[in-house]
């Protein structure tokens, strides 16, 4: 088996002097896509902030074998690691093209890909990214990151209040990026954990609880209210399954992962 890309061990983090991560430990294998999954609140967003570290870190965080976590968000970012935010956090008074030219780091950007992943946002290049519906601007959110080749794309609650038609096509969308590229992706709608994830990383209270394959906890509905508090309502025909909402973690804008500090 090859080596994972990302190795976890020993994660903290704090925010404001308080700890939201505390002694998190796992791996995203390097290839297919890992769910972060808990409650309300427990840490995943907090969690991927850490690895990028957007927020006060400490810990073994390793890239391939190399050790990122002593590496500021900028440097990560170009050792190739692709980060969707939670929110979307596009810059809403430019156009999606402008949004997308400024996420470009790589000489040759993968425009074509975009162009036949998301038709509709490439229809309305020069329209004002602010304008766009809630899934539409999702769409530029995710277009940024799979614009540029990378090792590991790190996708925080891409489907969070979108419209079931507009969640297929997102998961259409990280379904098809992680045949190309791994995937370590907080979600909170099960039926979208069945479609893509392979594995999973429950975490509760800031630690990790659980690690395995996706089906050992999807199947098995006393894990599923154990460590995630709700029914799976995939089995009766719904729509999606609400695991958990946003962390309360202060959010960061496109420009922080992307710009050299002045």
């Amino acid at each position: 088996m090859s080596e994972p890309i990302l190795v976890v061990d020993g994660l903290n983090g704090r925010i404001a002097g308080q700890q939201v991560v505390e002694d998190v430990s796992f791996e995203v294998p390097a290839s297919g896509v890992t769910a972060l999954l808990g409650r309300n609140g427990v840490g995943k967003t907090s969690t991927i902030k850490s690895i990028l570290g957007l927020i006060d870190r400490s810990g073994d965080v390793r890239l391939g074998g190399e050790r990122i976590d002593r590496l500021p968000t900028h440097r990560i970012v170009q050792q190739g690691v692709g980060y969707v935010p939670e929110d979307r956090e596009i810059f809403g008074s430019l156009t999606v093209a402008e949004n997308l030219r400024l996420a470009e780091r790589d000489a040759r950007p993968r425009r074509e890909l975009i162009e036949r992943l998301f038709p509709d946002i490439h229809a309305r290049r020069a329209q004002r990214a602010g304008t766009l519906s809630g899934g539409q601007q999702q769409m530029v959110s995710l277009a940024r990151a799979l614009v540029n080749e990378n090792r590991l794309l790190l996708v925080d609650e891409p489907t969070k209040g979108l419209a079931p038609k507009i969640v297929d096509e997102v998961a259409l969308a990280l379904a098809e990026a992680a045949e190309t590229v791994p995937i370590l992706l907080v979600e909170q709608n099960l039926h979208v954990i069945r479609k893509l994830a392979e594995r999973v990383v429950v975490l509760s209270g800031g630690r990790v609880v659980f690690t395995g394959s996706a089906s050992d906890l999807l199947d098995d509905e006393a894990r599923i209210q154990r460590y995630l508090g709700v029914h799976d309502a995939t089995d009766d025909g719904a729509d999606s399954a609400p695991v958990a909402a946003h962390d309360d973690a202060r959010a960061a804008s496109v420009a922080d992962i992307t710009e050299e500090p002045r």
